[in-house]
């Protein structure tokens, strides 16, 4: 920390209780009071040096001159001014220059009254030293405090500022070493230098983020005045969002509390009133804009703002942050509990109700529609909604179990999803057997009403043999489940086919999966008709190929039958009787096993072009 002296006399002052005595061996002849200290004085030192003084003593006319100064900041301010009058050595530093320069305006210590007087002084040294330093800036910056409004009139508060905000984006190696007093040494290799003489440490990385610690030390007014000069001279978004989070995890313990279900603990360094205000001035200094601030740092935020009470417009503000970033959120912070008197659910269900509509709200303003499936599956810029829908569905799985959760309430989140958001209803029939199970005691209506926020054409094999066993299902929806089950199995078929076949450009068709809008059904009619006219045309063209087969494969067999017979009238004229016999087994044995088995491969030809007269037929 730098330092100046000022003075050359020894200490010739001395404290007894709340007075304080200048021991020069003659008598006091006038007593200043600054609050509760008192101090014995002599006149001549204090009218070479200030001109309020002079025209305080001048005008009194007690016998015992007394002084009250009740402006001045400070006994400890005084001390030093008085040291300063004496000639008596005393040091100037950034933790005492504001309360210097403060006192020795209000005395009028200027250079009218005495040359190299202590505004002149005090004045250097802080334009000087000790703005052009972060660590001794940020010191005087928090002795500003104390100060106000005398710091702020003479534009020192101001100046510290703006002399930290300057550094903020600069490299902290420019300005002064070292910025601060903690910090990893990345390099591996070599020391510091300073003024040529090694310091043994090591050489650190810049990263915009170095001030964040320091930042802390200050009072939330001081740090508010900072990251509102820091924005005005354009440091980025991000910088700023990160500060402010990093201030309030700093001081809202119950960023830090996974799971906060009462209120902060005593412990906390503000109390609860002042950590409501200081979570509402962060909201409102955070930048409006998408992913500046992550997820669960924001979702942290409003579950705190839950906690203490907060007003409803910081609240809504936060809903609509997270909201434009919905899709990056976790199940687990999205679980935010229910924090109001009648307790009537065990989590909010109607806040992250807030939160799903306006992240909708957000996505149709960006042009968002209700594309079909195979937009929903290919197109990268859908994943948000879809990620959002899988949320939602997951969301409503964790909270079903609830059984103060009201039917109404569960099938309205349930529905603010759009059909185009979820590729498969696994998911939200999932949550919908939780529920049932857990609210058993639900009418046949109210079951059917609520598995209609189910599509069963979107449910997948393995969900569908699920609910078609289910016995909480209605049984109308169980039937529609099984018909939906046949017809993907058979869509699954033919689509093998189809793939066995080679045919280019066809592809299998999810037949159990509605399409949105009137032009998207049409085209998607159109290329599922042009794909079942190629594939009954491939058929009959197989089915042709394999009769030409069955045909091949009974001529050859007749000739096999043929070749038996010659093969064994012409044997005894070669070899004789025993060798015949022999002979003869062995090759009937052969022939007959070839004749066997060219006969059941003909079989299972004829039974496979039989099915495929039957398919073919069936389809047409």
């Amino acid at each position: 920390m730098a330092s100046m002296k000022l003075g050359s006399k020894p200490d010739a002052f001395k404290r007894q209780g709340q007075a304080w005595f200048c021991t020069t061996g003659l008598p006091s002849d006038v007593t200043i009071e600054v609050g509760d200290m008192s101090f014995h004085l002599h006149k001549f030192p204090l009218l070479s040096k200030s001109a309020l003084l002079e025209q305080l003593i001048e005008e009194s006319s007690d016998q015992e001159c007394v002084i009250k100064l009740n402006d001045i900041p400070g006994a400890k301010s005084f001390e030093l001014v008085a040291r300063f009058c004496y000639g008596v050595k005393i040091e100037l530093s950034p933790a005492n220059v504001v309360y210097l320069r403060c006192a020795s305006e209000h005395l009028q210590m200027t250079e009218e009254v005495a040359e190299d007087n202590l505004i002149a002084q005090s004045e250097m040294f802080l334009n000087q030293v000790v703005l052009r330093n972060w660590k001794d800036s940020l010191t005087a910056l928090k002795t500003c405090d104390d100060l106000l409004p005398h710091a702020e009139d003479l534009q020192i508060l101001k100046r510290c500022i703006d002399s930290l905000a300057s550094k903020a984006t600069t490299d902290p190696n420019l300005f002064g070493w070292p910025i601060r007093e903690h910090g990893i040494m990345q390099s591996p290799g070599g020391s510091v230098l300073w003024n040529g003489i090694s310091t043994g440490a090591r050489p650190r990385n810049f990263s915009a983020d170095w001030w964040y610690d320091d930042a802390l030390s200050l009072s939330f007014p001081l740090y508010k005045r900072l990251i509102s000069t820091m924005e005005s001279r354009g440091i980025r978004p991000e910088i700023i969002a990160g500060s402010l989070t990093y201030y309030a995890k700093k001081y809202l313990p119950g960023l830090n509390r996974r799971h906060s279900m009462g209120t902060v603990p005593l412990t906390a360094t503000l109390s609860e009133v002042e950590q409501k205000n200081l979570l509402e001035e962060i909201d409102r200094l955070l930048p409006v804009q998408k992913g500046l601030a992550s997820t669960k740092v924001l979702l942290g935020l409003l579950r705190t703002s839950m906690i203490l009470k907060a007003s409803s417009t910081c609240i809504s503000n936060l809903e609509k942050r997270i909201g434009m970033q919905l899709d990056q959120a976790t199940l687990e912070d999205l679980l935010l509990p229910n924090f109001s008197y009648t307790m009537e659910t065990l989590y909010n269900v109607e806040c992250v109700h807030r939160i799903l509509d306006h992240f909708l709200a957000m996505d149709q303003a960006n042009g968002g529609a209700s594309p079909c499936l195979d937009d929903v599956m290919a197109s990268p810029s859908l994943t948000p909604i879809t990620t959002v829908a899988k949320l939602i569905d997951g969301y409503l799985a964790e909270i079903a179990p609830d059984i103060n959760l009201k039917l109404p309430k569960f099938q309205a989140l349930a529905s603010a999803v759009p059909e185009y958001a979820r590729p498969l209803d696994d998911g939200l029939y999932r949550a919908i057997d939780i529920y049932l199970k857990a609210h058993s005691w639900l009418s046949e209506a109210e079951r059917e009403q609520l598995c209609r926020l189910m599509d069963c054409q979107k449910l997948s094999l393995e969900a569908c043999t699920h609910a078609a066993q289910n016995e909480r299902l209605p049984l109308r929806v169980v039937v529609q489940v099984l018909f939906f089950e046949q017809l993907q199995l058979r869509t699954s078929i033919a689509g093998c086919l189809l793939v066995s076949d080679n045919l280019e450009g066809s592809r299998p068709l999810r037949s159990g999966i509605a399409m949105s809008g009137e032009a998207g059904g049409w085209a998607t009619a159109v290329r599922e008709n042009q794909v079942l006219k190629v594939g009954m045309d491939n058929m009959r063209m197989r089915l042709s190929e394999l009769e030409k087969e069955c045909s091949n494969m009974r001529q050859e067999i007749e000739k096999l039958g043929r070749g038996k017979s010659g093969w064994t009238s012409r044997v005894p004229k070669r070899f004789n009787l025993k060798m015949k016999s022999q002979m003869c087994s062995a090759q009937e044995g052969s022939v007959s096993e070839q004749q066997k088995s060219m006969s059941a491969k003909l079989d299972k030809l004829q039974a496979k072009v039989s099915k495929q007269k039957k398919q073919l037929s069936a389809d047409s």
